[in-house]
Order: structure tokens, then C-alpha cells, then sequence
């Protein structure tokens, strides 16, 4: 998968239960709307979308599953009850969680991995990270490719952006590891997707962008009216923190 995607563009098609466009269909339609408009490879949430995005596209799909676990701020496909939902799923590529955040159950990141492989050695395994030493780590452990997914939003880099610093971040992974690294979060702009590129990712995950109505609405209300009206309008429609949605 990473060679089908090199260079170019990965949609992330998902929509969580409170949000208006939670559906398999819709997912589905999404990716193929993506398909038409370039994307090189789709992200997506739960076995059923993933189901649903393969009836539509021929695309490579990127699969998660999102579940809370009591005790425990890791959601990406935390342990291996998500693993083998998207061992069925049929996607190419499983992302996790793969920050330092204790896992459900104590579970090991090495035990994830080692499980993937042994279940299916051809499935490829991309880590979700925050830190530097994340990436290095992912990489010590066979990750296939580490992405930047949840930087800025765990404790140590809270508040942080991708694009902050002309993408500082991203070029340090970058610079830190011989896996290849796929530029995710705060992708907001064509110009921005060139520049990650530019600076050394080998492919861009464009999510919210592209595939959340809501918040893209939201970007264009909140440029022509009070801050406080569009906050309103936004605790009403979407309740979840941001860091659910990558």
C-alpha cells in the first residue's frame, strides 16, 4: 500500500455516532467521491465502513476502529479485540495508537504488533504518534510507517500544530527515521498538503477538510459572525474533542 500512495493523497472518510453523516453508505460515498477527485488511498473508521468504502472504491484503505476503554486515553485500535475486526475488514494497513499512553489491560505496543504479524503478515502497520522518540520507537518495533496523527493531542504536546513553525515537527520525524512518514492532522489547505510533501512526508492523510461538512461550515460561519454564536452552534451539533476525528 505504501507504494500506491507514495506522493499523493489519502481521504480520511469517517463520521462518529453523534455526527450527521455516521453511515456506512455515506462513508462509502465519500470514498468514491475521493476516488473521482485523485485520492491515492482511503482512512477509515470500523469494520462496517470499511465494508461498505471496498463496494465503492479499489482504493487501499487504511483501517482503525475508535473505542473508549475506561482508564485507559488510547482509542486507535487499542487492543486486540480492534485488531481482529480489521483482520476481517480486508484493509491494507492497520494504524494504532502507538504513543507512550498506558493501553487498556496493560497491553504492550510490541504485543499488538507482534500479534498483526502473526495473523497476517501481509497486512502493512502504520503508528500513530505524537513524539520523536514515538517514531523511533515505532520503528524499533516493524512499523511499516509512523504518521503524525496525534500530535498535539495528548499531554506532552497539547495545543501543538502540524503546520506550526513551517511544519518543524514533521521534519524532525522525518529527519529521525528511515520508515516512511505520512503527514496527518491540521492539514487544512491544498498549499499546506504541498508543503508536507515538500518538507518529507511520503504521502498526506487529508481528513476534515475534505469529508466534515460541519466543521468545514463552521470554518465560514465563524469568519462572518461572533465567535460566541458559532460556539453555541457547535456545542449543540458536536460534542466530541477534536482529537477523536483523525
Amino acid at each position: 500500500m505504501l507504494e500506491q500512495i507514495k506522493g499523493g493523497l489519502v481521504v480520511s472518510c469517517q463520521a462518529l455516532p453523534h455526527e450527521p453523516l455516521h453511515s456506512p453508505f455515506i462513508m462509502g460515498k465519500l470514498a468514491f467521491a475521493a476516488a473521482q477527485g485523485g485520492a491515492l488511498g482511503i482512512r477509515a473508521n470500523t469494520k462496517a465502513d470499511i465494508a461498505a468504502i471496498k463496494q465503492e472504491v479499489s482504493l487501499p484503505v487504511i483501517g482503525i476502529v475508535k473505542r473508549d476503554y475506561p482508564g485507559s486515553d488510547v482509542f486507535i485500535t487499542a487492543t486486540v479485540k480492534e485488531l481482529d475486526e480489521l483482520l476481517e475488514s480486508g484493509c491494507e494497513m492497520i494504524a494504532m495508537d502507538a504513543t507512550e499512553r498506558g493501553r487498556p489491560g496493560d497491553l504492550k505496543l510490541s504485543q499488538l504488533v507482534a500479534y498483526c504479524r502473526e495473523m497476517n503478515p501481509y497486512v502493512q502497520l502504520m503508528a500513530d504518534i505524537s513524539t520523536v522518540e514515538e517514531a523511533m520507537n515505532a520503528e524499533r518495533l516493524g512499523f511499516d510507517c509512523v504518521s503524525t496523527t496525534l500530535y498535539g493531542y495528548t499531554s506532552d504536546t497539547a495545543g501543538g500544530k502540524l503546520y506550526d513553525e513551517d511544519f518543524v515537527f514533521l521534519k524532525s520525524v522525518a529527519d529521525a527515521v528511515g520508515i516512511p512518514v505520512i503527514a496527518e492532522g491540521n492539514v487544512l489547505t491544498p498549499e499546506m498538503y504541498k508543503r508536507c510533501l515538500a518538507v518529507g512526508a511520503a504521502s498526506v492523510v487529508v481528513g476534515g477538510a475534505i469529508t466534515r461538512p460541519l466543521e468545514i461550515t463552521r470554518r465560514f460561519v465563524e469568519a462572518g459572525t461572533s465567535k460566541q454564536a458559532t460556539a453555541k452552534a457547535y456545542e449543540t451539533y458536536f460534542q466530541e474533542p477534536m482529537n477523536r476525528h483523525q
